[in-house]
């Protein structure tokens, strides 16, 4: 008797989770071959940026920040942080990437769907509208909630 109840207890349990990770895309395949900002370093140990990032755009998120930041539907920006290697000038390990694809089915975020990942590339469970929008929503309202521009890419 509690072993099958036990197995309801835990599908509760698990259920939900399993749910909201099938639904949040996969990082997309290949998308380090796509454009690529320059290296950013955040010193602030304060901030949840502290560390070094880049940010890769494809095609579409490419031409919305030509356009000033007015980025197509489908636009998809990915951000990979790593720490700071002590005592050298090289990036360290990969600590999360983050994902912002353009889906304007996404209200709540300003019409993006915001997904972070661990350095293992598994979604993190990271809170797209208190952890990543209360911020792109106070910095970058007025460019489309994307807080990088054109300006962080190499020519």
């Amino acid at each position: 008797m509690m072993k099958p109840l036990f197995a309801v207890l835990l599908a509760a349990v698990l259920l939900p989770a399993m749910v909201v990770a099938a639904t949040l895309p996969p990082l997309p395949k290949g998308y380090t071959g796509w454009k690529k900002s320059e290296r950013k370093l955040v010193t602030d140990k304060n901030s949840l940026f502290y560390g070094i990032h880049y940010i890769y755009a494809d095609k579409k998120a490419l031409k919305g920040y030509q356009a000033g930041n007015k980025f197509p539907e489908g636009s998809t920006i990915v951000v990979d942080y790593f720490n700071i290697k002590t005592g050298s000038a090289g990036d360290g390990p990969k600590n999360m990437t983050v994902l912002m694809r353009k889906d304007k089915r996404k209200k709540e975020t300003g019409g993006w769907h915001f997904v972070g990942y661990g350095a293992d590339g598994k979604p993190s469970g990271l809170d797209p509208v208190d952890t990543c929008f209360g911020c792109h929503n106070k910095d970058a309202a007025q460019k489309d909630f994307v807080i990088s521009t054109i300006k962080d890419f190499k020519p």
